[in-house]
């Protein structure tokens, strides 16, 4: 049985981290780092494997206006799969053409190769709704982000 990563709208305390500082997309990554982190998915060095994929590939994880999705390779400082959501008091640029400042980053962790890929999908989904990376961005609370999730993954029940 594959492991599913949990749906957006249950995402624990420990993986919503708002309003942290970052000056630079680099600082931004490692926002995300250390939530899944502290989530249990991942070692801090994860961090630094998702800049390297950054730096190897170019901003092609700022994936629309105000969004950016950090990622890498599974490897030996992946503990589980595990999805983070980080808002930034400050939007930060990571030289995206289109979707630059960035505001929320999603730190995706994954012990299997194909095993983001329905997160990316779902993902997709949610966020084909404008109107959520701001209201994210803006989110006060864990509460209110979980809210907006659910909101976002289920528009026919809102």
């Amino acid at each position: 049985m594959t492991y599913q990563m949990p749906p957006l709208d249950q995402l624990p305390d420990a993986a919503i981290a708002l309003r942290r500082p970052a000056g630079d997309w680099q600082s931004a990554v490692l926002r995300a780092a250390e939530a899944l982190t502290a989530s249990g998915a991942a070692d801090p060095s994860y961090g630094e494997r998702m800049i390297a994929m950054i730096q190897e590939y170019g901003p092609y994880i700022v994936i629309a206006p105000g969004l950016a999705m950090a990622h890498a390779r599974p490897g030996p400082d992946v503990h589980a799969p595990g999805l983070v959501i980080v808002t930034l008091d400050e939007p930060v640029s990571f030289g995206h053409a289109y979707n630059d400042p960035v505001s929320v980053v999603i730190g995706i962790a994954a012990t299997e190769a194909d095993q983001h890929v329905a997160s990316v999908a779902a993902l997709a989904n949610i966020f084909n709704d404008e109107t959520v990376i701001p209201a994210l961005a803006a989110a006060s609370d864990t509460d209110e982000v979980r809210r907006l999730l659910a909101a976002a993954s289920h528009p026919d029940l809102g």
